[in-house]
């Protein structure tokens, strides 16, 4: 088989890389090992997970309703149509993504590949089905094999009551109790769902805070409201081993809450590797870094001239919608479009209650690199919206560059935050000017409209909330 250009991995990157290539009247082929497209993001991470989140939130909101003499009794959960639904959501994806491919013309083909040289792919047969050819010939190859989770040793070999973010949206069981070693975004998302569905949650984090990174006043709204729904949340602690004991494991903890206990199930969450390993780089000029990523430029495209890489397996951040830019950039080269890939802000969202979202330079980050900057805060308890709904711990912030008056960043913390940051990133990208949100007229009342407000913090005149500039 002989194609102009082959996607390897159908995930978010691959399948939108592939499709615009195939608009742009290239001869497509996609290789993934999975029988269905869509990759980790949609077939077991961001989708089911957002789904089951969905669940978690209506729960709360339900049990929130008491302080308006509202009660519901006890939700009941019937694990097994709660699977199912999940299920469907990621059936109806995936047969919508079928379909486009079809209509495109695109070769879907289930297999494994490692490259033979640098114009050729080897594949191999998984899961028992039979190939027409194994050897298939292209002029450009588009790595978008994403990433796996980090399993350390000491959890690997505890056997089937270690989790890892994979088997954990599958849903096993609801446990009666879970430890998640990792506060990161995938364990306290993961935290959320089982926490509502019953499982006596708790939480252990090696640094001094969760969501390492991220701006500590954004984090500290969601670690109050986790510590309500969490059992426990151990910080600047970390797990030394783990034993299984009939129907439980048992942690050992170093650091600020040494000691053992017992749980039901543990889930592991300590971060993702790249899928660069096994695929027969070394018959290529493709180089890879020292933590496994393919080494790119601005076009996306490797040392060897012949193949471009996208998204996790090209570096961080590993996002769904920064891998779909980049397969998009990497097509687009190929077709000798004058493009890179260079945005000036990549949206990041925790889907947590409350969600967490920030955009362009962090407040963290402006720190460590010594890029000055001006902050203006509106806190949603001066909205009238957030009032309305019960929600008002949240904030919205501007991070803004001094001399220009340009908005550099931004960062919210509140439900919907991560539907939110769109616009605050679409100003980054721009280069817009704080007085640009300013002038910009936001429906009322919405939670929109808080980043109107914090643009107007920076000036002194926010209507509601007297704060004035420093001079």
């Amino acid at each position: 088989m002989d194609v102009e250009l082959v996607v390897i991995g159908a995930g978010p990157g691959g399948y939108a890389a592939a499709f615009l290539a195939a608009d742009l009247g290239m001869k497509v082929a996609i290789v993934d090992q999975e029988p269905r497209l869509g990759g980790v993001c949609l077939l077991r991470g961001c989708i089911p997970s957002k789904a089951l989140l969905h669940v978690a939130r209506v729960i709360a909101e339900a049990d929130e309703l008491k302080d308006w003499g509202i009660e519901y009794p006890e939700p009941k959960v019937h694990i097994d149509k709660l699977r199912k639904r999940k299920e469907k959501v990621i059936d109806t994806l995936t047969g919508g993504l079928k379909q486009l491919a079809a209509k495109r013309k695109v070769e879907v083909i289930q297999a494994r590949a490692q490259f033979q040289d640098s114009q050729t792919l080897r594949l191999s047969p998984v899961n028992g089905k039979s190939l027409e050819d194994d050897v298939l010939r292209f002029n450009r190859c588009i790595i978008a094999t994403g990433s796996r989770p980090v399993i350390p040793t000491m959890f690997s070999s505890a056997g089937d009551r270690i989790m890892d973010s994979t088997v954990a949206l599958e849903l096993p069981e609801i446990p009666d109790s879970l430890l998640i070693v990792g506060g990161g975004y995938i364990g306290l998302e993961m935290g959320v769902v089982y926490a509502s569905l019953g499982s006596r949650v708790t939480v252990v984090e090696m640094m001094d805070g969760l969501l390492p990174g991220a701006d500590r006043d954004l984090v500290r709204p969601l670690q109050k409201r986790l510590e309500g729904l969490f059992e426990a949340i151990y910080l600047n602690t970390k797990v030394s081993a783990v034993q299984v004991n009939s129907q439980v494991v048992e942690a050992t903890f170093e650091g600020a809450h040494a000691g053992s206990e017992k749980f039901s199930r543990i889930l592991v969450a300590v971060g993702r590797r790249p899928n660069s390993d096994n695929l027969g780089l070394g018959n290529t000029r493709v180089k890879v870094d020292s933590h496994g990523f393919i080494v790119v430029d601005e076009q996306r495209r490797t040392d060897d001239p012949a193949i471009y890489a996208i998204g996790d397996v090209a570096g961080q951040p590993m996002l769904a919608h920064k891998a779909a830019h980049e397969g998009k950039t990497a097509v687009e080269a190929i077709a000798g479009h004058n493009v890179a890939f260079e945005p000036r802000a990549i949206p990041a969202v925790v889907f947590t209650d409350p969600e967490i979202a920030w955009t362009g330079i962090t407040e963290t980050e402006a720190k460590q690199k010594g890029i000055p900057y001006e902050v203006a805060v509106f806190p949603w308890a001066a909205s009238g919206r957030a009032q309305s709904v019960g929600r008002t711990e949240g904030l919205t912030k501007w991070l803004v560059d001094p001399n220009t008056e340009r908005v550099i960043g931004c960062g919210i913390v509140g439900p919907g935050a991560g539907d939110l940051i769109g616009e605050a990133t679409l100003a980054v990208e721009m280069a817009a000017s704080v007085r640009d949100v300013v002038d910009t007229i936001h429906p009322h009342p919405t939670l929109c409209e808080t980043l109107g407000f914090a643009a107007e913090v920076f000036y002194g005149t926010a209507t509601d909330l007297y704060r004035p500039k420093k001079k």
